[in-house]
């Protein structure tokens, strides 16, 4: 048998975008010699040595792999011969020695940049913003509503044009940002961040509207919002880990000073320890993303911070010794902080407490998504290592902010620990490590984005109207505002999961995948005991509360309470709509995550044997 012999080349600026297949550490294969295989007899000449300084591997060529054409390759066209995907790849002992990646991204079209035109639109309007003169407050909020609907609109195209048939990256942008350092401009969504793209222009648009009862600095309020507008969606498109590091840091600059300067009580204490907290965890992210790209070029022989690459390079490779365990827990310090899990939400109450209505509308679960886009995919034998612990940590979360969410006195204290329990039940999820589990992490972050984003500004009208959102001094709600009460308790009854309610399949997913994997004996059941008794707690302090707040007599200075307005119906019917939608019709949006989940259960469905979602 003839084999080909090829050295791979290091490259300062490898290429990702050749017929979906990476070579790793290298841009082009370099034939050396064309001769008979050691032990065939009669072959003619001699194997060449290869260079020093190249990287040599003993591969079979491309095109004496077969392949299969009729099977799609990632992002357009059909498999082409010669090219090779994991997709496509026929089993054949030729493909031994082959390194492929598990993420293929897809040839870029340079015509389009639909991605960054959605990314950077409110950061442009902030700029517009700064045009405005004072004291045109009406003109600074019609600029800043209409840039997030333009915004709003730009993330509608690219529902049109995401495949929900096809595995991996979609609407990939990449350019070279610092090739020296080895990072890139590179964008991409999946069947996870498309939604929570979509769901963050929404929330925006909401968000704008709401902060019309901002009466002070408004033009320097919009502005903010904007920034943090964009800031969130570079978090939830970038796929270059340091790109990612410089959209979840700038998240901290608007929020900061959205808190500092029209937040409530002690706004100023707030702000700093949600900005000390916040931080300290992503200076770990940094830390461990540095040492990894590092770790990277020392095998390889290319720096690069990019996510598929780093990825295909720990799971083909491997980390020494302990040191994937060290970098898997530097990122989930940072993410466990932002999301918040338990024992490291202490700064949570309080800060999200003095920040101004708007911003709770917009804040999303961008700690979870950091689970799972970078921590979890980058280091599967260190989360599949310590699954049980971070399951027995989210149980208590669910647990934990249940209880003390009952204690609070203020409504929205209470929605804050509330948040708290969802994230344990986020967390379940994705370390059950299965792809149920991963469908319903995912889907619950955009369940919770929806139901907490429409408490929060049904929040924010009541406090307009009363100044307090304190229960004791509220009570008998219901007769002066009937309209808001049933509002309400859709809301509500979406944040304890009943069936019907988006809630109910988020949470059902989770706890599902949790189960299948204590079964298996990953860890106690009596973990996911506790997460199903979170759930129970949670009707208990949430019908307590609308109780007190909508029932009884109605103190005198609440009796010409008016309804919800025209206007302010028109900002939470679609959230309504929502929460109904995703409670009847899940597989909308199920159906795009679980192309995600055969891609991210790849690792761990190898060691157990189980079925990927969708096979």
């Amino acid at each position: 048998m003839r084999r080909a012999y090829f050295a791979l080349t290091p490259s300062p600026s490898p290429t990702l975008w050749e017929g979906g297949v990476e070579y790793v550490g290298a841009r082009h294969a370099v034939p050396l010699h064309i001769g008979a295989a050691e032990g065939d007899k009669g072959g003619e000449g001699k194997k060449a040595r290869l260079p020093v300084h190249a990287r040599a591997r003993k591969i079979a060529p491309a095109s004496a792999i077969p392949c299969r054409t009729d099977v799609p390759l990632p992002g357009r066209g059909q498999g082409v011969g010669g090219f090779c995907t994991r997709r496509n790849l026929v089993s054949s002992d030729s493909a031994i020695g082959l390194r492929r990646v598990r993420y293929n991204l897809p040839v870029m079209d340079w015509t389009s940049l639909a991605l960054s035109w959605t990314l950077w639109t409110p950061l442009i309007g902030a700029v517009l913003l700064m045009l405005v003169p004072k004291g045109q407050e009406l003109v600074a909020r019609a600029v800043a509503l209409t840039i997030t609907l333009i915004t709003l609109g730009m993330a509608g195209v690219l529902f049109l044009g995401f495949n929900p048939n096809i595995v991996g990256y979609q609407f990939v942008e990449r350019f070279v940002w610092l090739p020296d350092y080895g990072v890139s401009y590179l964008l991409g969504i999946d069947g996870v961040s498309l939604w929570l793209v979509g769901l963050t222009a929404l929330l925006s648009v909401f968000a704008v509207a709401l902060s019309f009862n901002i009466q002070e600095r408004v033009r320097e309020f919009l502005i903010w919002m904007l920034v943090l507008e964009s800031a969130l969606l570079g978090v939830f498109m970038a796929l270059d880990v340091i790109l990612f590091y410089v959209f979840f840091e700038l998240t901290l600059v608007p929020s900061y000073f959205l808190i500092s300067l029209w937040g409530g009580r002690d706004r100023a204490a707030a702000a700093l320890k949600f900005f000390l907290y916040t931080f300290f965890g992503s200076l770990w992210m940094l830390i461990a993303a540095i040492v990894l790209a590092f770790e990277h070029q020392k095998a390889v022989g290319v720096l690069t911070f990019e996510l598929p690459r780093l990825q295909a390079f720990v799971w083909e490779q491997g980390l020494p010794g302990n040191l994937e365990t060290l970098l898997f827990f530097g990122f989930a310090l940072a993410f466990a902080i932002k999301l918040p899990l338990v024992p490291l939400h202490t700064w949570w109450p309080q800060a999200m407490g003095a920040a101004p209505m708007p911003l709770l509308v917009v804040f999303l679960k961008t700690g979870a998504y950091g689970f799972l886009r970078f921590a979890i995919p980058l280091f599967p034998d260190a989360a599949q290592a310590f699954a049980a612990l971070f399951v027995a940590l989210g149980a208590i979360s669910i647990v934990y902010g249940a209880i003390v969410a009952a204690m609070q006195s203020e409504i929205r204290r209470l929605a804050l620990y509330a948040v708290v329990s969802h994230a344990g039940f986020i967390v379940m999820g994705l370390f059950s490590l299965t792809a149920q589990g991963f469908v319903g992490g995912a889907l619950q972050q955009v369940n919770h984005g929806v139901t907490m984003g429409a408490m929060f500004l049904l929040l924010g009208m009541l406090e307009s109207r009363t100044r307090t959102l304190q229960i004791a001094e509220l009570g008998g709600l219901k007769q002066q505002m009937p309209l808001f009460a049933a509002l309400f308790l859709v809301v509500m009854l979406a944040a304890v999961a009943l069936p019907g309610t988006n809630g109910f399949v988020g949470e059902f997913l989770c706890l599902l995948g949790a189960y299948q994997s204590a079964h298996a004996g990953a860890y106690p059941v009596g973990w996911v005991v506790l997460g199903l008794l979170g759930t129970v707690l949670a009707a208990v302090y949430m019908l307590w509360m609308f109780q007190r707040v909508f029932y009884g007599p109605t103190p005198a200075r609440w009796r010409e309470l008016p309804d919800l307005r025209p206007a302010e119906l028109a900002l939470v019917l679609p959230l309504i709509a929502l929460i109904f939608w995703i409670g009847v019709r899940p597989i909308s949006l199920t159906q795009t995550m679980e192309r995600a989940a055969q891609e991210w259960t790849k690792p761990y469905a190898r060691q157990t044997g189980a079925e990927l979602a969708g096979r």
